[in-house]
């Protein structure tokens, strides 16, 4: 795939320059903590494309996952991880990342992390493919936004810490030996130089890339899009994980029902009123995501129903709505009763398990790059993520590249400035609606690369996206949305020719036309420029 080497035009000798010792691209659990602990010893600036609160952490409900009770133990954790990862986990990453997280969780809570606790412990409850209640959550289901309120006011007070909000990444700026030397981004006046010692890519996931997703507007690929461009190698970009419930009402955007439900006692049932798990899996409504998310998209097709639904109505009223008080409050804005109504439910994007290739010590390919969180693919989930445990290794992976990129940083030396030059080639295509290719790529890539996929599917998804990037990729924009465009067409050809590559089934990947897992397809999928 050919595409320019940066998005806009370049001269780093004339733009507005800011010098950093680190920069973090990213304010989620990943990127914050990063920041933190980057801060121990150099000066960081973190950059938000929105506002700091908006992040797919800020929007995770369910919980965290890490061995909190007597009776479990980190050799359980890691056994169910690495089963739900379908051969494709990175054994010694995952039992890092297992062992660090009560610490962590730990610190969590000594920096003002209101868990949920039952008499002077931690309360915890099951997710689909654990063995253990072993996921943590606080304020009810608001996990994630109450992790994120505390590391954003931890990181605010560091004298060290500088967050710059409305500022869109556009490019990693690199160097003629092909080294990171910061990025270019837009404050929302002008395009402006970052010169970094180390640069930390936490910029979250691509769900909106598809019609149908739980994920906040600004999870648009950028990083991985970011990163394919300045060269780093990336990784298994064909497993993206959907989420078997979300709340479907024709109109509304739609909106995450945590899993948390069913390890509670919620059940799926369909049109017609009948439960159905046990059809297609021993461990019915808490089956693997993938699994629960291929017999909905199934029993909507046999009953023809656009979705089906979770019935709540066994839970005491009062204690849903202390328990669950996001979904309380969603579902009564809908007029949905949960003491009487069903709530309907149908899977949406959720969830990027590939990302940019990063080793132990969350460096990417690319030297004076680092990457964690859901950007970064580090080998924790294989082929299907684990539920709950992405937060985990948000914070596990975010410290790691935080300590990593101080280390590679040097402790605060002055970084020189390198001019970088660069002017795009001119086009003489016509421009495209980006609006319009934004909408059509989103329902292509739901229908063509989605919860089911075939050859024949990937292959007219490629040549459709091609042709839009033959009118997209060759113009220099001067917005955001323009910038978007581009990065969501370079990222959905990249998945979708991973997908196409891949000729077989595992884990969240499920191809038709190769129903099975096979043993030539047991390693990963890279992507070199």
């Amino acid at each position: 795939m050919e595409s320019r080497r940066y998005l806009v035009d370049i001269d780093t000798a004339s733009m507005p320059r800011m010098t950093v010792d680190c920069a973090v691209v990213g304010a989620g659990i990943a990127g914050l903590r990063a920041a933190i602990e980057a801060a121990e010893g150099c000066d960081v600036a973190v950059f938000c494309k929105g506002g700091v609160e908006d992040s797919n952490t800020w929007h995770a409900q369910g919980g965290i996952a890490s061995v909190l009770d007597p009776g479990d133990a980190f050799e359980s954790h890691i056994a169910d991880t690495i089963k739900t990862g379908c051969g494709l986990c990175d054994e010694p990453t995952v039992e890092m990342v297992i062992r660090q997280g009560p610490g962590l969780i730990r610190e969590l809570a000594d920096w003002g992390t209101e868990f949920d606790t039952s008499g002077g412990r931690l309360e915890t409850t099951i997710e689909g493919g654990h063995s253990h209640r072993r996921i943590a959550h606080a304020h009810g289901d608001e996990t994630g936004r109450a992790i994120a309120s505390v590391l954003i006011e931890k990181a605010g007070k560091s004298p060290r810490i500088r967050i710059v909000e409305n500022f869109h990444a556009i490019d990693i700026l690199t160097g003629p030996t092909g080294g990171c030397l910061g990025l270019i981004g837009h404050n929302g006046k002008e395009i402006t130089a970052v010169r970094a010692a180390a640069t930390i890519l936490a910029s979250g996931g691509a769900g909106q890339l598809y019609r149908e997703t739980t994920n906040p507007a600004c999870a648009t690929g950028d990083g991985i899009a970011m990163a394919w461009r300045a060269g780093a190698v990336l990784r298994d970009l064909e497993f993206v994980q959907f989420h078997p419930t979300t709340l479907y009402v024709a109109g509304a955007s739609r909106a995450l029902i945590t899993e948390t439900l069913r390890g509670e006692g919620a059940f799926l049932v369909d049109s017609a009123g009948q439960r159905f798990m046990k059809d297609y899996h021993p461990d019915a409504d808490l089956a693997p995501r993938d699994v629960v998310s291929r017999a909905i998209l199934k029993q909507m097709v046999k009953t023809g129903s656009t979705h089906v639904y979770l019935d709540v109505r066994d839970m005491d009223k009062r204690y849903f709505a202390r328990r669950f008080p996001l979904i309380n409050e969603l579902c009564e804005s809908f007029d949905i009763d949960v003491s009487r109504d069903l709530i309907p439910v149908r899977p949406s994007a959720h969830y990027m398990i590939g990302g940019i290739r990063t080793n132990t010590a969350a460096a990417a390919s690319l030297n004076g790059l680092f990457a964690c969180g859901e950007a970064a693919s580090t080998g924790l989930h294989g082929a299907n993520r684990l539920g709950s445990n992405s937060l985990l290794e948000g914070l596990v992976f975010g410290r790691i590249a935080g300590e990593s990129a101080r280390r590679f940083a040097g402790g605060g030396s002055e970084t020189p400035w390198q001019r970088i030059t660069y002017t795009a080639p001119k086009s003489n295509f016509t421009r495209l609606d980006t609006t319009d290719v934004r909408n059509s790529l989103k329902a292509l890539m739901w229908r063509n690369v989605g919860i089911t996929r075939s050859a024949r599917s990937l292959r007219h998804a490629v040549d459709v996206i091609s042709f839009w990037q033959r009118y997209v990729m060759d113009k220099v924009f001067d917005s955001p949305a323009g910038w978007e465009c581009q990065n969501m067409l370079t990222a959905a050809r990249l998945m979708a020719e991973s997908a196409l590559n891949r000729r077989e089934s595992r884990g969240v990947h499920f191809r038709s036309d190769h129903p099975k897992a096979s043993g030539k397809f047991a390693g990963h999928t890279e992507i070199h420029r």
